[in-house]
């Protein structure tokens, strides 16, 4: 069972689990008096008030503000994550590999001078 309710310039649909919980359909309406004044007020009324459906007519605040937030933290992780990266560099230092040639070289050299200065 459907049930249309006015609300806010719009109408809200609702669905219910059980239309037999309510009864039969077709007494929903019974009560309210036939006014064949009034057919056409409310026929003029639902053309006025027709229009085609556009994705633009719906917006849900949650997804937006989420997708705000998700934004947000994304840009703050980039931020952090580039900071970070800039101490990184720095701390580190710029290279701890040696050449072993040159290693030998200097060993071999400072050898030679404690023998001449010994």
């Amino acid at each position: 069972m459907i049930v249309l309710e006015p609300r806010d310039g719009g109408i809200v649909c609702g669905r219910f689990a059980s239309a037999t919980r309510f009864g039969p359909e077709e007494t929903y309406l019974e009560d309210i008096d036939d006014d064949p004044d009034l057919i056409p007020l409310a026929q003029k009324l639902i053309k006025q008030k027709t229009a085609r459906w556009s994705p633009n007519m719906v917006s849900d605040p949650i997804q937006e503000s989420l997708l705000k937030l998700i934004a947000e933290k994304k840009k703050a992780l980039k931020h952090k994550k580039a900071s970070k990266g800039k101490k990184l560099e720095a701390a580190e230092p710029k290279s701890n590999v040696i050449n072993i040639m040159d290693a030998l070289r200097k060993s071999v050299a400072d050898e030679l001078k404690s023998r001449k200065s010994g």
